[in-house]
């Protein structure tokens, strides 16, 4: 399988939104802990504000040649100021605990059914490290994984993120990892 790795400028994050939506509706198909929070999740409410709040955007979209270079895969990672994490919808993780006045989150990630289990996941996650470790004046990254979706949760163990703690009772798991 032949696929096409291409980083995109934020301008075009629009080719994410099928992907994203997707995403959510994969979320909530996992989530024993209240499901319903995902029905107002969708591109416009969670990839374009986060955009919107990061300081740096790093998108990578994966196509398929073989299927007229439609989108099977996408990660968003970004490098936000740490008070984007402390909102209306939750406190993410204690800012204090956080020395630098940035943090990198892998934000997004999703590969379409079909498309898991060809290393695709890995390949993403390394062009988002290697991203990520550009930034000298970050030291910690996070990743937030919905209640239920264990493999998303084994993968980034895999990848050297421990669990740091639960939010919204239990709703999302907090990884963290220093760079």
């Amino acid at each position: 399988m032949e696929l096409q790795y291409e980083v995109i400028p934020e301008a075009q994050a629009e080719l994410c939104r099928d992907l994203c939506n997707e995403l959510m509706a994969f979320q909530k198909s996992k989530a024993s802990i209240a499901p319903e929070r995902f029905d107002s999740m969708n591109f416009d409410t969670r990839m374009l504000p986060s955009i919107k709040s990061a300081i740096h955007n790093y998108l990578v979209v994966v196509k398929d040649p073989e299927r007229n270079n439609e989108i099977i895969a996408y990660v968003y990672t970004n490098i936000s100021p740490k008070e984007a994490y402390s909102n209306d919808f939750a406190t993410f993780f204690d800012l204090s605990s956080v020395q630098k006045e940035n943090v990198g989150c892998l934000s997004q990630f999703y590969i379409k059914e079909g498309y898991r289990q060809f290393g695709i996941g890995s390949k993403l996650y390394t062009m988002s490290m290697e991203w990520l470790n550009t930034f000298e004046d970050v030291e910690d990254y996070f990743v937030f994984t919905s209640n239920g979706n264990e493999e998303a949760l084994a993968f980034y163990q895999r990848k050297g993120f421990t669990i740091s703690h639960d939010i919204l009772d239990g709703f999302i798991t907090v990884l963290r990892r220093k760079a």
